[in-house]
């Protein structure tokens, strides 16, 4: 009879999710609420959550939300930390969005 292991998605490029192994309990309540099922339970009972499809990860912290343990630590991809700051005022915006500078050298990504 073959068997079926789970390992992580190794050649992605994404690192969305860090599990703290020291704080993780295993209660697997993050691979309940994970909307896109790129946390998967571990088949060991009482180990973390496997991080198996990272780019898949919406970055949408529901995992992070059903964490009693404040175990998990989400990375957004880089175009989604970049901000600005106005020098003037200290308020900070990003490019595109409803609350940027209405003389901007740049065009928002999308229409």
């Amino acid at each position: 009879m073959n068997k079926a292991y789970l390992a992580p998605n190794a050649i992605a490029p994404c690192q969305s999710i860090m599990i703290d192994e020291e704080k993780c309990i295993g209660c697997n309540k993050c691979t309940t609420k994970c909307r896109t099922q790129t946390i998967m339970p571990n088949p060991e009972k009482g180990k973390p959550p496997v991080v198996i499809y990272p780019d898949e990860c919406w970055f949408c912290g529901c995992c992070i939300a059903a964490c009693d343990r404040e175990a998990i630590t989400m990375y957004y991809p880089i175009n989604q930390r970049i901000f600005f700051k106005r020098k003037e005022t200290g308020e900070v915006f990003r490019i595109g969005g409803p609350d940027s500078p209405p003389q901007s050298y740049f065009e928002p990504p999308c229409g």
